[in-house]
């Protein structure tokens, strides 16, 4: 079927057979009429041109126009290069000291290497990994420290107190942070044998501890220089 043009309508025009009507506030007091066969010069009305008809007497707002020019958004990072002068406490677990111990001796160095100095870093041993967390709150709370980094070691064995101790130490940990308000980096290993723990406390995995070092200055140098 196609559409046609006739006169102006008044107000809405009911369908009668096959007449479609609109109203008069719409198609520009335009009444659309479906008829017979299409005669040679009229066209059909496609649903672009309604749609065209409708914004003709409704333009649409661009509503981009109204949007606020703003200054470019900003990216706030920590800077490695910023640790000197700041000071960090790290908490090392003895228990599986082999390789907690490696772990220490790669964050003391990273520290060292990005100018942290000695007197500015305090090591405090306690006996494992789940005792790590309530130290780390302890130390945060202190106020005397920008970042407190906790290393421990977890190897699995033949019972479930494997799963105990890491999912304490993990959580202890977050929450030593969360509630002190100062940064506790996790640098517990959880590994299944001493090969997986060996292998990254320097060996081909490289050495958690160290990685640790570098989390701790990051955040350090972020919570004191952007984030107070």
């Amino acid at each position: 079927m196609a559409a046609s043009f006739t006169a102006p309508a008044q107000g809405l025009v009911h369908c009668r057979n096959p007449t479609l009507g609109f109203s008069d506030s719409i198609f520009n007091r335009t009444q659309l009429q479906f008829q017979g066969p299409v005669p040679a010069k009229s066209h059909p009305l496609s649903f672009s041109y309604q749609l065209k008809l409708a914004n003709d007497v409704f333009p649409r707002k661009d509503h981009r126009c109204s949007f606020v020019q703003t200054a470019a958004v900003r990216h706030i990072v920590g800077s490695l290069a910023k640790a000197g002068g700041l000071r960090f406490a790290v908490v090392v677990g003895r228990f599986n000291e082999i390789v907690t111990r490696p772990m220490l001796e790669g964050a003391l160095s990273t520290f060292k290497s990005y100018s942290v100095q000695d007197e500015d870093i305090d090591v405090v041993w306690v006996p494992g990994s789940f005792d790590i967390p309530v130290v780390a709150e302890r130390l945060g709370r202190s106020g005397k420290y920008h970042a407190v980094l906790c290393i421990g070691a977890v190897i699995r064995g033949d019972t479930s107190h494997y799963d105990a101790v890491v999912s304490s130490s993990a959580s202890g940990v977050l929450s030593a942070g969360l509630k002190s308000g100062i940064p506790c980096v996790f640098s517990v290993l959880t590994c299944d044998n001493l090969d997986q723990a060996f292998n990254r406390a320097g060996g081909k995995h490289g050495n958690k501890g160290s990685e640790g070092a570098l989390t701790a200055m990051e955040l350090a140098s972020l919570f004191e220089y952007n984030l107070k």
